[in-house]
């Protein structure tokens, strides 16, 4: 295997290009969010978030507006058209989980499991091979108990 391996570039942004990203590298984990609070800051019946740590996360062009969707987490949108860009604990890792519908080829970003199945839609059934969590799963939560 070789040491000139590139590192993955992937790009995205919002509806109405405001505001464009790039990430470097693999995302840590990729998986579908089942959450009350991710189905209602997106408007859909759940959301695919890629794990990245926060140095492999740039904004390109533009600056989202970022608001406290609750006491432990922020989440990033355009200000414009309204497009979730992200999704960031305030403690813990220095991760940040990032829309994958929002990449310029969401199709590179595979969902590894689905999280917080215990708020699920009812009507929702999808990806039954993935591994399902009731809760937050594999991923960081500063609400475990």
């Amino acid at each position: 295997m070789s040491n000139n391996a590139a590192i993955a570039r992937r790009g995205g942004g919002c509806l109405c290009g405001a505001i464009r990203y790039e990430t470097l590298g693999e995302p840590t984990s990729v998986g579908h969010c089942h959450c009350t609070l991710c189905r209602r800051a997106s408007g859909a019946a759940f959301v695919t978030w890629a794990v990245f740590p926060a140095g492999a996360f740039a904004f390109t062009r533009g600056a989202p507006k970022i608001i406290r969707s609750s006491p432990k987490a922020e989440r990033a949108f355009c200000a414009a058209c309204g497009t979730p860009l992200w999704f960031r604990y305030t403690e813990g890792p220095a991760d940040i989980d990032v829309t994958v519908a929002t990449f310029d080829d969401p199709s590179e970003l595979v969902p590894q499991y689905a999280i917080w199945t215990s708020s699920r839609v009812a009507w929702l059934d999808l990806d039954r091979h993935l591994p399902r969590y009731p809760d937050d799963g594999p991923d960081f939560s500063p609400y475990k108990g």
